[in-house]
């Protein structure tokens, strides 16, 4: 199959996941503060929980994030079903986890789920800085103008 040439982007489309990077490591950073928290709180299985959450979050964000780049490098009409097919899959394998968790067990589940949406809001924080910090092109800009000589040649002085 073929992607229709109004929907090829340039190989050189700008799709940077260095978000990735500080997401993670804004996740770590409330992961070190929440875990002993929860741990204070809910004794080692919230503080567990609390560590699963952040993998979680940490690991769907950057599967999501990768589906919708590489979607985006074969064709811009492809990112939101990407990105609507990585949601289905994460809700999906959520649901499962959740599942094969037992209800009084070595992870309190109230931890996890409570780091999973404190993940996911520090995630979204993460991803609306990003994107409103960098220069984003709706049309490929055009190359820069090349240097033009002065039409009477160099100048010396002043």
């Amino acid at each position: 199959m073929t992607v229709p040439s109004a929907a090829r982007t340039p190989p050189d489309a700008p799709w940077d996941l260095s978000f990735l990077r500080v997401g993670a490591l804004v996740t770590a950073l409330a992961a070190a503060v929440g875990a002993p928290v929860a741990g204070l709180l809910a004794g080692w299985a919230g503080a567990v929980g609390v560590l699963l959450g952040a993998v979680i979050v940490t690991a769907f964000f950057a599967m999501s994030s990768s589906a919708v780049a590489f979607a985006g490098r074969i064709g811009d009409t492809l990112t939101l079903p990407a990105a609507l097919l990585a949601f289905f899959v994460k809700a999906l394998l959520l649901f499962a986890i959740l599942q094969a968790l037992p209800a009084d067990g070595w992870v309190d589940r109230r931890a996890l789920a409570w780091a999973v949406v404190v993940g996911a809001l520090v995630w979204s924080g993460v991803q609306l800085r990003w994107v409103w910090t960098r220069p984003l092109y709706y049309v490929t800009p055009p190359p820069a103008p090349a240097p033009r000589a002065h039409p009477d040649g160099p100048r010396e002085g002043g």
